[in-house]
C-alpha cells in the first residue's frame, strides 16, 4: 500500500509535468509515448491536461516485454520490420504541432542477454523510421517532454538490496524529490531552477569561447565549438512561442560541438545503457572529430554497432555542462538511466546535433547544418564524463583559458 502523501506527490508530478515540462497549452493535443506499466501517471497527465484545456490526449503504448519477447522468439530476419502507422501518426502529430511526452522507466537491464547484432538492427531501424519526426523535435518544432515513471524492473536495478515492496516506493521518492515535487509550490521552485540555468548559459554566451578543453582522471579532451553556438538549457521555446521544459529532471546547460574539431581520449564515469544493454568502464578516442578506437570492459559490441550506425555517429553533436552537486549527484544513487545520469554529470552525445544550439540554425538543411559544424545522425546517445575530479577549461578567441568548471562545481558565478 502506498502512504498517504504518495498519491498527492504524484498528482504534483503530473501537473509539473503537464504545466512546466510540457506547458500544454488550451485547444492543444497531447500524444504520449510510454510503457502500459505508467498507465496510473498516464491518467493523472490526461486529466491533468484536459483540466488545462488540452483538446485530446492520444497514447502510444509499449510493453518491454512483448520487446524481449520478439527477440528471443520472433524470426531471424524480421527485425527491420515497423510499425508503420506509429511512426505515421508521431508525424501526424508533430506536424499539427502536438505537444509531445516521452516517459520512460523500463528496466534497463531487460536485454542484456540477447544478440547485441538484433538489438541494433531493431533500434537502427527505429531511429531511421522515426527520423522525420525527432527532425521536428531537434528544431524545436513543438514542444516536447521527457520524464520517467518508477518501474518495477528499473527500481530493481537501482535499489537491489531493498524488498521487492520497497523497491518502487523508494524510487518514487527519489523521483519526487530530484524533480523538486516535494516543495511547497514545485512550479514556482522550477520557475526558479530554471532561471538560474538561463543565467548560466547567458554567460557562456557572452563568452564565446572557441572551445572547451576537459582534463580529468582518463579525459584530456579538446571539443571546438561551433561558430555560432548558443548556450541552451532551462526553458526552452519551441517555434509557436511556446516556452517548455524539455527534460525533467534537468540541471544542464548545453550547446553544439563542432563535428570536426574534436580531439584527445575522454573516459566515461557511469554506465551507459543502449537497447537494454549496460555498457561499463569504457572510453573513446577522437581525431579530428571522429572515434578513432573505443574501449569497454562490458557492452563493447553494442558500443561498435552503435558506432557504425551511419557517417554521424561517431562524431559529437552535443556538449553539456552539469555541477557535480546537482541533486541527482547528491542523492548518491546511480540511476542506470540516461535521462538521470546525464543531469548528475557533465556529458556529451554522440550523434545529432540540435538545429536550435546554432544561431539561425532552425531550419537549415542537413548539408547547410553540417557546413556550420553541425553534426548529423539518425542517433542521439548521451554518456556521462562528469565527476568531482573534472576541470574544464573556456578557449578564448586570443588563445587564453577560463576556468568553467573546477574539481566538477562551476568555476565562475553568476
Amino acid at each position: 500500500m502506498n502512504p498517504p502523501d504518495f498519491e498527492q506527490n504524484l498528482q504534483k508530478y503530473a501537473e509539473l509535468i503537464v504545466k512546466v515540462g510540457l506547458n500544454v497549452q488550451p485547444g492543444q493535443r497531447l500524444l504520449i509515448n510510454t510503457s502500459i506499466e505508467a498507465a496510473p501517471l498516464v491518467r493523472l497527465l490526461a486529466r491533468c491536461a484536459y483540466e488545462n484545456g488540452c483538446r485530446f490526449v492520444g497514447t502510444i503504448w509499449n510493453d518491454a516485454q512483448l520487446r524481449l519477447i520478439r527477440l528471443q522468439s520472433a524470426p531471424r530476419d524480421s527485425f527491420e520490420e515497423f510499425p508503420t502507422w506509429e511512426a505515421a501518426g508521431m508525424l501526424e502529430a508533430a506536424q499539427r504541432g502536438d505537444a509531445y511526452l516521452w516517459l520512460g522507466g523500463i528496466d534497463p537491464d531487460l536485454l542484456k542477454d540477447q544478440d547485441p547484432d538484433l538489438i541494433a538492427v531493431v533500434q537502427r531501424t527505429f531511429d531511421k523510421v522515426t527520423r522525420p519526426f525527432f527532425d521536428f523535435e531537434f528544431n524545436n518544432a513543438m514542444n516536447w517532454c521527457v520524464a520517467c515513471f518508477a518501474g518495477s524492473g528499473w527500481a530493481a536495478k537501482v535499489f537491489p538490496q531493498a524488498s521487492a515492496d520497497q523497491q518502487v516506493a523508494r524510487l518514487w521518492d527519489a523521483i519526487f524529490e530530484i524533480c523538486r515535487v516535494n516543495h511547497d509550490d514545485p512550479v514556482a521552485a522550477w520557475q526558479e531552477h530554471a532561471r538560474q540555468l538561463v543565467a548560466r548559459r547567458q554567460y557562456l554566451d557572452a563568452r564565446r569561447y572557441r572551445a572547451l578543453q576537459y582534463r580529468g582522471p582518463g579525459t584530456d579532451l579538446s571539443v571546438g565549438l561551433a561558430d555560432g553556438h548558443i548556450w541552451q538549457g532551462g526553458a526552452e521555446q519551441s517555434q509557436a512561442g511556446i516556452r517548455f521544459i524539455a527534460n525533467l529532471p534537468t540541471e544542464e546547460v548545453f550547446t553544439l560541438p563542432h563535428k570536426n574539431q574534436i580531439d584527445g581520449v575522454v573516459t566515461a564515469t557511469k554506465p551507459l545503457n543502449l537497447g537494454g544493454i549496460s555498457v561499463e568502464d569504457f572510453a573513446l578516442t577522437f581525431e579530428a572529430g571522429r572515434v578513432i578506437n573505443f574501449i569497454a570492459t562490458q557492452g563493447e559490441a553494442i558500443l561498435r554497432k552503435k558506432l557504425d550506425t551511419d557517417e554521424g555517429s561517431r562524431s559529437l553533436g552535443e556538449v553539456a555542462l552539469v555541477p557535480h552537486h546537482s541533486p541527482i549527484a547528491r542523492s548518491g544513487l546511480l540511476f542506470h538511466n540516461d535521462l538521470y545520469d546525464e543531469n548528475a554529470a557533465c556529458h556529451l552525445a554522440l550523434g545529432q546535433g540540435y538545429r536550435f544550439t546554432l544561431r539561425e540554425g532552425v531550419g537549415l538543411s542537413d548539408t547547410e547544418f553540417a557546413a556550420r559544424g553541425g553534426n548529423n545522425s539518425i542517433i542521439h546517445v548521451d554518456f556521462m564524463i562528469g565527476s568531482g575530479q573534472l576541470d574544464i577549461d573556456g578557449l578564448n578567441a586570443d588563445g587564453s583559458l577560463d576556468p568553467v568548471i573546477r574539481q566538477g562545481e562551476w568555476a565562475f558565478a553568476v
